[in-house]
């Protein structure tokens, strides 16, 4: 791992990334701390600490952002809320469909569509946390030596500035540096966190001793689910592909075997990602509209057996949904007939591509079952300990982070190995 570590810093190309990827988020995570304009911090940290679990959890996927009201409070989620929408209309409506269809052209009109979207999302929530953190459970007071209207419009447009700043950095990350830029903001927004959740599991008991044996418990089972999670994370279905020998001027091609590589987990993350923006949407909507009965629905869906339910249910059809959306079998077993190739014992055309699509069902619902638990089990152990090690190491926030983890050692990986070096996975 270390000498994998100092040979990409050899390559100057890919150097020049990593230090450029780094740069990037050092700078989200100083934002995190810069205080919207107009906010009376004092008073507004001694109402937050009395805030419930969804607001905590949103809080999370911040890095902090949001109980500190900084310029990043609204974090990434109005960008994933919006992909989300996005992904959903190319199968609703037939003009975005077409578009995902049409290549680079067509991804850059989605993404043109979801950076508007993004910031019709970040506008509403500004607006709903101006409204909240001004309401009778916060009771947060503007100074009078600014006139009202002049502060609550600062407000807005600092945090709706904010999210369209973050929005940039990821794609500034994606194109230029290292990894998925909006993945790796999640994923340093949830690392952030540990240090003082760790703090407050050692001391989360009147007896240290009991505190730091609980908190080093917690770290090794953590540390023992990794290699499990990596396992499934890399385990493949492989369907066998046979090529026939055909004569091309003088010269003979095929004849060689080879095979399709189906991911028991082909969505990675993305289905925890997009199931936890589902399931604090009420929480968002709760901040906007502060509704006694709309509050209560929201820590139902943030917290409880009502949320381990949803939680599996859309984990699993995420996993569907999302694969579905990134492998085409009607595509893939046209190329192999193009290609003069077969899987054997399957006939081509139209019984090729029912044998790939039931193989495709059949690994992923073990799949999606698996990082539902894995969400979902330390969920219900937090619910009966309320230990903030467990919230900020719980399954959603592990998966998230091994998972970018390992799309981002890949992405170096690939790097490496072009420049004739071994990569992380040996």
């Amino acid at each position: 791992m270390l000498s994998s570590i100092i040979d990409a810093f050899k390559v100057p190309e890919l150097r020049k990334k990593i230090l450029f990827t780094l740069g990037i988020l050092a700078l989200y995570r100083f934002g995190a701390y810069v205080p919207v304009p107009g906010i009376p911090f004092h008073e507004f940290a001694t109402a937050y600490q009395q805030s419930g679990v969804a607001m905590s959890m949103l809080d999370l996927f911040t890095g902090g952002a949001l109980s500190n009201f900084s310029v990043f409070s609204l974090g990434i989620m109005p960008y994933i809320t919006a992909s989300i929408i996005m992904q959903l209309m190319q199968g609703v409506i037939p003009a975005v469909g077409r578009w995902a269809k049409e290549g680079d052209a067509g991804r850059k009109k989605i993404t043109q569509v979801t950076r508007y979207l993004t910031l019709g999302l970040g506008l509403i929530n500004a607006i709903g946390y101006l409204l909240l953190f001004q309401s009778s459970a916060y009771g947060v007071q503007f100074s009078d030596e600014v006139p009202y209207a002049l502060t609550c419009i600062v407000v807005v447009f600092t945090l709706v500035a904010g999210t369209a700043f973050i929005m940039w950095m990821g794609e500034l990350i994606t194109q230029r540096g290292i990894g998925n830029g909006m993945s790796l903001i999640i994923f340093v927004s949830i690392v952030s966190r540990v240090p003082s959740a760790i703090f407050s599991s050692v001391n989360l008991t009147s007896d240290l001793g009991m505190g730091i044996a609980l908190t080093v418990l917690i770290l090794v089972v953590v540390l023992a689910c990794i290699p499990l999670i990596i396992f499934v994370e890399r385990a493949q279905r492989r369907i066998p592909v046979n090529y026939a020998k055909r004569v091309q001027g003088r010269k003979m091609m095929g004849g060689q075997n080879t095979y399709i590589p189906l991911k028991v987990n082909s969505a990675g993350v993305i289905p925890i990602i997009f199931a936890s923006c589902i399931l604090y949407l009420p929480a968002q909507l709760a901040a906007i509209f502060n509704v006694d009965w709309l509050t209560t629905f929201a820590d139902w869906c943030t917290t409880g057996w009502l949320n381990w339910v949803l939680t599996l249910v859309l984990i699993v059809f995420f996993a569907y949904f999302y694969t579905s959306m990134v492998f085409n079998p009607e595509e893939t077993a046209e190329n192999i007939r193009k290609q003069g190739g077969f899987i054997p014992g399957v006939r081509p055309g139209s019984a090729t591509v029912a044998y790939i699509r039931d193989t495709l069902r059949r690994i992923t619902l073990p799949g999606g079952l698996f990082i539902a638990a894995i969400a979902v089990i330390p969920t219900i152990i937090f619910f009966f300990t309320d230990n903030q090690l467990i919230q900020s190491f719980g399954g959603t926030s592990i998966l998230i982070m091994i998972g970018v983890a390992l799309d981002t050692m890949s992405k170096v990986e690939s790097q490496l190995k072009m420049h004739n070096y071994d990569g992380f996975f040996k």
